[in-house]
């Protein structure tokens, strides 16, 4: 299904930038929304992943237990068979997809050949007269959406302690290109509050992968619904 961004163009702009000039950013930004009834302490942080009869045998699943798993012992969990953990961890993941359009400025010169006024000349966009009047057209693209759910409950009561989701977007289509930026963010200042709603914004290393933030980096909430302006 295709969206109309209006009022949100500019910010899906920015987005697409990654796709269409590469290097253009560095930072992932992800919004996590996290439910806690968290009390346990470092002391009791055993755990083991727990799968759905779908996850038992996938190769997916076992590609991304490890990159959350790294991100728990962050918080001193550790692994340990499923026999003795006080906590299962289970995951879910989506990728989807959907078409944005974003309208962008095209100019239009007097002159229509090389020449001293074509482009860079008085009347081209850099000119010293400026540029002639823009005129708009409306460019579509598919954007990818990325989730993780994580969700930890206590083995011996099945009571749910903690239960966070990310989502980013992307134009890649594969989930394990956005699924470290996902765990990362999804655990980021573990335990978080109950009803904990913000943004994570994460900067990019050399190999694609999130790099540790800078002393001056920190998440933010995420603005209040009301402030959205998305038209479906």
């Amino acid at each position: 299904m295709k969206r109309e961004w209006i009022q949100r163009g500019a910010g899906w702009a920015a987005v697409l930038c990654v796709a269409l000039l590469t290097g253009c950013t560095s930072y992932v930004t992800t919004q996590v929304t996290a439910f806690s009834d968290w009390s346990g302490s470092d002391a009791t942080r055993t755990y083991a992943f727990t799968r759905t009869d779908a996850q038992k045998n996938s190769i997916e699943q076992s590609t991304y237990e490890p990159i959350v798993a790294s991100e728990l012992s962050a918080y001193a969990f550790r692994q340990v068979p499923q026999a003795q953990a006080r906590y299962l961890v289970g995951l879910t993941y989506t990728v989807g997809s959907d078409l944005v359009t974003v309208p962008q400025p095209v100019y239009y010169d007097p002159w229509f050949a090389p020449g001293p006024y074509w482009r860079r000349g008085p009347w081209g966009p850099w000119g010293p007269w400026g540029p002639m009047p823009a005129g708009y057209v409306a460019q579509t693209y598919q954007v990818f959406d990325y989730t993780l759910g994580i969700r930890i409950t206590e083995r011996a009561t099945g009571k749910e302690v903690y239960n966070v989701s990310a989502r980013t977007t992307g134009d890649n289509g594969t989930l394990l290109y956005a699924m470290p930026f996902l765990a990362r963010s999804a655990l980021a200042d573990f335990p978080l509050s109950n009803g904990s709603v913000r943004s994570v914004r994460l900067p990019v290393d050399k190999r694609g992968g999130p790099a540790a933030p800078a002393a001056n980096e920190r998440a933010v909430a995420a603005p209040p619904a009301s402030g959205a302006a998305v038209a479906k």
